[in-house]
């Protein structure tokens, strides 16, 4: 039977690469790589029993990165590839990273039947809302009205909200943060890390070159503490500098308010609730946006399901005590056989 192998102390060091780092000047990727590095160092596992795996873009060079496994794979096949080493390999532990792009848009199957699986993955999902490997055309998660090479008219389509894709597919782990928060990043790596299934984490970066301030509301020292929406369980749901501002439920709506106008109190405001039988609340939060709402950042929902490889492990012992283990030789020399003779 497979297992984790006892804890080991490691240091940030430990899981850097000999390659040289590579990215544009300013680009976010490098915050979190360091983030991610400093994260699996606190986790106790052996460098060889991480494996990332990455799609294509620039997200997808962090196995380039990282003193683990890994593997640079196919634009938007990331999930389906670490899916079948954690059901091959269930004793690593398993990440994937990737790029709105990547994820969203070729990769957009893989993506939601991963969280509909919940397979035992840790997908990291770096959201610059442009494509910047291929020089700046928009991606599935920009604005309407975006003006880019791709459409110099600006986009007429309306982007995805990467958070409310994957509550809709099942996630049973869903968190936001983003790139120049490092504190809040590592604490929320560490949950999505302790999660047994699926664990989403949507960072918000920024492209420095093809779409640099695309996130300077929630992220500039004079915008932020009203733009931001910080989540924790089981407490109300207030923002503002002075923690003065707050939602409420108004019918199936949230609503933002103030405390003190017309009587409000915290008393009158929505308790953050990650656990719930269901995903209503974290799908509302999850769709919220500038400037009439703050973004919600921290963990929208986790809740407790049967992982896809723990269940495919059952049947696999369920089918071995019916019919024993199987014998791939036998199976291919079973049934009719014949031999292909050289002509003489």
């Amino acid at each position: 039977m497979s297992h984790m192998p006892e804890a080991v102390a490691l240091t940030k060091r430990d899981f850097e690469s000999d390659q040289e780092v590579r990215w544009c000047p300013g680009c976010g990727d490098y915050m979190i790589l360091s983030m991610v590095q400093k994260t699996l160092a606190t986790l106790g596992i052996r460098r060889e029993n991480f494996a990332f795996i990455s799609g294509i873009g620039c997200s997808s060079r962090f196995p380039y990165y990282l003193n683990t496994y890994g593997m640079h794979s196919i634009h938007g096949r990331a999930p389906a590839i670490a899916s079948g080493l954690k059901l091959a390999r269930p004793d690593l532990s398993v990440w994937v990273v990737t790029g709105d792009g990547d994820a969203l848009a070729i990769g957009g199957n893989h993506f939601i039947h991963a969280m509909r699986r919940n397979v035992d993955l840790k997908i990291i999902l770096l959201n610059n809302r442009i494509y910047g490997l291929t020089k700046g055309q928009y991606s599935p998660t920009s604005e309407q009205g975006k003006k880019t090479k791709s459409t110099p008219l600006g986009s007429i389509d309306r982007p995805f909200m990467p958070a409310s894709v994957a509550l809709g597919a099942g996630a049973t782990f869903v968190a936001r943060t983003v790139d120049n928060d490092l504190a809040h990043m590592g604490h929320v790596l560490e949950r999505a890390a302790a999660h047994k299934g699926t664990a989403f984490v949507e960072v918000l970066q920024n492209c420095a070159v093809f779409n640099d301030g695309a996130y300077a509301a929630v992220t500039e020292k004079a915008t932020r503490h009203d733009t931001r929406l910080m989540l924790e369980h089981g407490k109300p749901l207030l923002y503002g500098k002075e923690r003065t501002k707050g939602l409420r439920l108004r019918g199936l709506e949230l609503e933002p308010v103030t405390l003190g106008g017309e009587g409000i109190t915290e008393a009158d405001l929505v308790l953050h609730d990650e656990r719930g039988p269901h995903a209503t609340l974290a799908m509302l939060l999850a769709q919220l946006e500038l400037p009439d709402f703050p973004i919600p950042f921290g963990v929208l929902r986790a809740i407790e399901a049967p992982t896809h490889d723990a269940l495919n492990a059952r049947l696999r012992e369920e089918a071995h005590g019916v019919k024993g283990v199987g014998d791939l030789g036998a199976l291919l020399n079973s049934g009719e056989t014949w031999v292909i003779e050289e002509a003489i």
